[in-house]
């Protein structure tokens, strides 16, 4: 059992429930439809998550960007963003989680859900806020998928402001090069995305989702943390190498 290899003891600086990430079906996971995805609560322990949101790190550090074109005509995604690298100063919490989301326990649970060899995480944080929006889109081929964690507590969000993310299904209408509105899909399902829940979901090339323009009140944001699961830098070039291109 991957449980006995994990670390679920009462470590005072751990930040996810391991346990909770390893209850996840792969097989219900990857057989959901349209595309698999999954919308967990409880990812975080209780305390780190209200550790992680009273420490968030600050809006002068995020870079304003609007209006920037996007391919296939659809909307820009507007909005606050911010990179993680090393050595970004960020509040001491947010740096220990990161930390141990580079642990091999959570990669190899990650490849586990989503039936993945190897992948490479990339993190980074994105506030929005009154009008922004995320235009339906299926994400770019160098992706395997994402981790989103929700970082707006019910006692300063109200859901009726949106926020949340939309999983959006045309049944195979519409080529990943296009620019659909949310009026065009035949389905959706909305992620829980108020306190402790997060939502993962693997890229296809139908794994159509976005969020709706926010009616938020001036001065809030819808916070995200988005682990981005990349495929790993030596498996594209080993297909490049041997004339696959670049998946």
């Amino acid at each position: 059992m991957i449980a006995r290899a994990l670390r679920y003891g009462p470590d005072p600086v751990a930040y996810l429930d391991l346990a909770r990430l390893e209850a996840l079906d792969p097989r219900a996971y990857q057989t959901r439809s349209p595309y698999p995805f999954a919308n967990p609560e409880g990812l975080l322990h209780d305390d780190a998550y209200r550790k992680l949101v009273e420490n968030l790190p600050p809006l002068e550090l995020f870079e304003k960007i609007y209006g920037k074109q996007r391919a296939h005509g659809q909307t820009p995604h507007d909005r606050y963003a911010l990179e993680y690298e090393d050595g970004l100063p960020l509040p001491s919490p947010w740096q220990e989680f990161i930390d141990e989301l580079r642990d091999s326990d959570y990669r190899r649970l990650l490849c586990r859900l989503v039936g993945a060899r190897d992948l490479e995480l990339r993190f980074h944080w994105h506030w929005a806020t009154t009008g922004d929006s995320v235009s339906p889109h299926c994400d770019a081929k160098r992706k395997l998928g994402s981790h989103i964690f929700y970082l707006n507590t019910e006692d300063e969000w109200d859901p009726a402001w949106g926020g949340e993310t939309l999983v959006l299904d045309d049944r195979g209408r519409f080529p990943r090069s296009s620019a659909p509105s949310f009026e065009d899909f035949d389905a959706s399902i909305s992620s829980n995305a108020v306190g402790n829940w997060s939502f993962i979901f693997t890229r296809r090339g139908d794994s159509w989702h976005g969020v709706k323009p926010l009616v938020c009140p001036e001065g809030r944001f819808r916070k995200v943390f988005i682990v981005v699961l990349n495929k790993p830098r030596w498996s594209a070039s080993l297909r490049g190498l041997l004339g696959g291109g670049s998946g």
